[in-house]
């Protein structure tokens, strides 16, 4: 087996930890692999920690991704990982972490489910955008692609078509498009709804509206969005999974499932309600009464 470690600089506080995982790893004879950017970085500040590992190059199929932060990190190491079906584990060193399954003082946990097999995996829908005038690459997205408002504090107009019916335009700082997987990321602090993680559909969620008529939207997955925002000023900004760009007013986009989707590796006593009752303390209050 090969691990493919991702990390960010952000996490200094836990690097005794992260130390402790690779040197679990290591003493069963797994190959790691670190990014180069985050290698960098460990060998500056822990230069002997990066003796006993390698510099990743590029995906394997005997591979397996360990994503130590929070939800960015893993976001990021689903954008090189994906597409090679390489099943990625989130392991939390950050805040909330939805697309963990552990927290890094568990290494023992994940090395053990690591080596026994113990664990599942589940595949997890993406989305796909493409520019009608243009051979334009964007990235895919796990989470979301977000149509905002650029250097303006005027709304925007994003016009959305559904399989080339017209739908409605949405009028105010945006529109939101996500994945079930993204149903509890930027989608949840804009009313959006929360959906269970292998549900075979995406959300429109419209940010702040000028009309409250315009309500979030679920569809199934395998329709195809046509999107074409309008904005006072020349530009209007994309982000996908928080990579941002900005494209000129009028352009047209199409938004469609992804031709592959993301492996997330969890334990296997991971359970999603579970997982959002502890994250959004549901029920906290009635327990402590």
């Amino acid at each position: 087996m090969k691990i493919a470690l991702f990390g960010n600089e952000y996490h200094r506080e836990m690097m005794a930890d992260i130390e402790h995982l690779v040197d679990q790893l290591l003493s069963h004879s797994i190959e790691v692999q670190v990014e180069p950017s985050y290698l960098d970085f460990l060998q500056t500040h822990h230069a002997s920690f990066c003796a006993r590992v390698k510099r990743f190059e590029e995906p394997h199929s005997d591979m397996v991704a360990l994503s130590i932060g929070g939800d960015g990190t893993f976001l990021r190491t689903a954008k090189v990982v994906a597409a090679h079906h390489i099943p990625i584990m989130g392991i939390n060193a950050g805040h909330l972490g939805y697309l963990t399954t552990a927290h890094i003082n568990q290494s023992q946990l994940v090395v053990d489910a690591l080596l026994s097999g113990n664990y599942r995996i589940e595949p997890r829908s993406m989305l796909q955008v493409q520019r009608l005038d243009d051979d334009t690459a964007f990235p895919y997205a796990l989470n979301e692609v977000a149509l905002l408002r650029q250097d303006t504090s005027s709304m925007i107009e994003v016009d959305v078509l559904i399989d080339g019916t017209p739908l409605t335009t949405y009028k105010g700082d945006g529109l939101l498009v996500c994945t079930p997987t993204g149903s509890t990321a930027y989608n949840l602090s804009v009313g959006g709804p929360v959906l269970e993680p292998l549900s075979r559909c995406m959300v429109l969620s419209p940010i702040s509206p000028h009309a409250l008529t315009m309500r979030p939207v679920v569809i199934r997955d395998d329709a195809s969005l046509t999107i074409t925002t309008n904005s006072r000023t020349a530009l209007y900004q994309v982000s996908i999974d928080g990579e941002s760009l900005v494209l000129p007013s009028g352009t047209a986009l199409t938004i469609t499932r992804a031709p592959h989707q993301a492996q997330v590796m969890l334990l296997k006593d991971y359970n999603f309600a579970s997982t959002l009752r502890t994250k959004l303390m549901w029920g906290k209050g009635n327990r402590e009464e």
